[in-house]
């Protein structure tokens, strides 16, 4: 949740069994495989065979000596969407994840080229991940790059819970592949609430916030514009307050600023995401859940993971001391708040690989 950016824009373990052709061929005598004590697998009258040669094992695939990095694409209501399925080096079966994008017109490596934000967040998380032995979807919003065809046509027509269907999908994408055995959503600043939704509308292994936001939007909004001179402020919070009452506002100031936030043909949107209580939501899901939240993050502070906690004690909360939105290390400075949005060379901090792998291992 940024002013940066428009605001459009139980485990499952699978068991793999040797067929009777391949256990045939290790054994000459087929012993073990339907042939009884004392019995041959060959003629009936229990004569060892001849110098047969036994049949051949089938063709077994060798597991990839590498990991691999695709383009998938599912269908929503309105068009395609289109991410990238990392796959680690190895048979699996893996455990996964789903990677909910954050807000504003954000591509599937967590970048917003008109923004600046060009810090490859989510390609380091998915890599940094695989290299952890776990697969990952991470995908172009709708609207966005791949994923252009799959928004509605106009702007108004948008709801806040579209995100979550859209998760739902790549879930169902992930569940259906048999090289997984777990699928878990993170969400990371408004995937986070997402990732709450869609975690209550399917059956998911786990659940991780990463920068997420403990409390309604209207609240968080109000603390971000607190700033304005008084009479810009005054104005912004009486169309908040009308927002949150499902009122749609027409005589919204003609400024950069307003019309970014409250233009109308956004505020549908804006209604539909005023409903939700991230500490509400959070309390309804049933999978294991993990709080990340860094302490050099300046877009949501230390107390919004802390009200989730409150809504649920029995999640892991872990504060990760120095680590900005991005994910990337940093102090408050603007010269290094400023890297870690647009240099991709900086990597993720690497507790939050080792705080996921944990919760996947739990599970």
């Amino acid at each position: 949740m940024s002013l940066r950016s428009s605001l459009l824009v139980p485990a499952r373990r699978a068991a793999f069994v040797l067929s009777c052709a391949v256990a045939l061929a290790g054994s000459p005598f087929g012993v073990g495989c339907g042939a009884g004590e004392g019995e041959s697998s060959a003629g009936g009258d229990g004569a060892l065979p001849d110098e047969t040669e036994p049949p051949p094992a089938p063709d077994t695939p060798p597991c990839p000596e590498a990991a691999t990095s695709v383009d998938l694409t599912v269908e929503n209501a309105y068009g395609t969407l289109e991410g990238t399925l990392e796959v680690p080096a190895g048979c699996g079966p893996f455990p996964s994840v789903v990677i909910l994008p954050g807000s504003g017109p954000t591509d599937r490596d967590g970048n917003q080229a008109a923004a600046g934000v060009a810090a490859d967040t989510y390609r380091l998380l998915a890599e940094g991940l695989r290299d952890r032995g776990v697969a990952s979807i991470r995908y172009d919003k709708a609207g966005i790059g791949g994923s252009a065809s799959a928004a509605p046509r106009s702007e108004q027509e948008l709801r806040f819970e579209m995100g979550a269907d859209d998760a739902v999908l790549w879930v169902k994408a992930l569940r259906d592949d048999g090289r997984f055995a777990t699928v878990t959503v993170v969400g990371h600043s408004e995937g986070s609430l997402l990732g709450m939704l869609a975690a209550q509308a399917i059956d998911v292994d786990g659940y991780a916030s990463i920068a997420g936001a403990g409390r309604p939007i209207g609240e968080v909004l109000r603390d971000q514009l607190a700033g304005l001179p008084d009479e810009d402020r005054e104005r912004a919070y009486e169309i908040l307050g009308r927002l949150e009452a499902g009122e749609l506002v027409e005589d919204v100031p003609q400024t950069e600023l307003f019309l970014s936030l409250f233009r109308p043909s956004v505020q549908p949107y804006i209604i539909s995401w005023m409903k939700r209580d991230p500490a509400v939501e959070l309390a309804a899901v049933k999978a294991p859940i993990l709080l990340l939240q860094g302490t050099a993050d300046i877009q949501v502070g230390v107390q919004e993971a802390e009200r989730l906690a409150g809504a649920r004690p029995d999640a892991r909360l872990v504060l990760i001391e120095g680590m900005s939105h991005t994910l990337k290390e940093a102090t408050l400075s603007s010269a290094s708040q400023q890297a870690a949005y647009a240099d991709p060379s900086l990597p993720v901090v690497p507790r939050v690989l080792e705080e996921i792998a944990a919760l996947l291992r739990a599970e």
